[in-house]
């Protein structure tokens, strides 16, 4: 009949790491203390704080679980919030992801590797027997262990590249782009119009799977932000490649069309033209 909690270090980052083992009482303090910083929560623990996990795994919970509060099914053996969700409101931080769930996750602040009916010591029955849950605690820590380190090496990746255009995404698709291009040049192209991406993070297909997006993750206008950024770097790699190719294609002239600032310059200012939701027009001017 306890609750722990304990503060680990991941690179730079000093975040919550909560643990339920049968029950526990959050007592809110008084204003006297000074208010609590971590940027991320990690958890563990069974159904008192599993935000979607034996959901994602197995059979999805279902109405009318989560109905009080979310007004719909939100991965919760609970109609409303867990204490965990009280504790990350408490933080200013958004409601936990499960590790186990691949649709619609955050994981900028933290994850919830807790699942309904994980026990402590592993089980010999199944889930479909007695209900009891196969990611036990030793398992949850073999889980969080390895997103430390993939993250941690996605992370040095990440920081260790001077350019963008070095990541292997980016860097296939604009050698692909450039192959094409020499292609058509080879057999006799010569006049070139090529549009750069457009805001995706404006598309209204972003939205179908995230009913309620964290703080930040969409901009001023309603788009997804960190799609919209990877856009734009990517067409500052694409013009900086038909520089190249001008000088390479002497023959060839190459018009470089800004189609992103056209389209997201219509999208904000979608109210003034008479557009009343830019979001559901999008799917046509995009």
């Amino acid at each position: 009949m306890s609750y722990i909690s304990a503060t680990v270090t991941m690179g730079y980052w000093e975040v919550l790491v909560t643990g339920f083992m049968a029950s526990w009482v959050l007592s809110v303090v008084g204003d006297t203390l000074p208010p609590c910083d971590f940027p991320a929560i990690y958890n563990f623990g069974d159904s008192n704080s599993d935000t979607g996990g034996i959901s994602a795994a197995f059979e999805p919970i279902r109405a009318p679980y989560g109905e009080a509060f979310f007004h719909k099914t939100a991965g919760r053996d609970s109609d409303g919030r867990l204490i965990i969700d009280f504790i990350a409101e408490r933080l200013k931080l958004p409601y936990l992801s499960a590790y186990l769930n691949s649709i619609g996750t955050n994981y900028r602040h933290g994850a919830n590797f807790a699942t309904g009916g994980s026990t402590i010591r592993r089980q010999n029955e199944t889930i479909f027997e007695y209900g009891i849950s196969p990611f036990s605690l030793d398992m949850q820590i073999v889980q969080f262990n390895q997103f430390k380190s993939r993250t941690g090496d996605l992370y040095h990746e990440v920081k260790n590249t001077p350019e963008a255009e070095n990541s292997p995404d980016q860097r296939n698709l604009l050698r692909l782009f450039t192959l094409l291009i020499l292609n058509i040049y080879q057999q006799g192209g010569r006049a070139f119009w090529i549009h750069n991406t457009g805001p995706i993070g404006c598309l209204p297909v972003n939205l179908f799977y995230v009913s309620n997006p964290p703080s930040g993750y969409l901009d001023e206008h309603g788009c997804v932000k960190a799609q919209n950024e990877m856009a734009v770097e990517f067409n500052s790699k694409l013009q900086d490649r038909i520089v190249k190719l001008r000088a390479e294609l002497p023959e060839a002239a190459i018009a470089y069309v800004d189609v992103y600032s056209a389209k997201y310059g219509l999208i904000s200012n979608a109210k003034n033209l008479g557009l009343a939701d830019p979001l559901k027009v999008a799917v046509v001017i995009m």
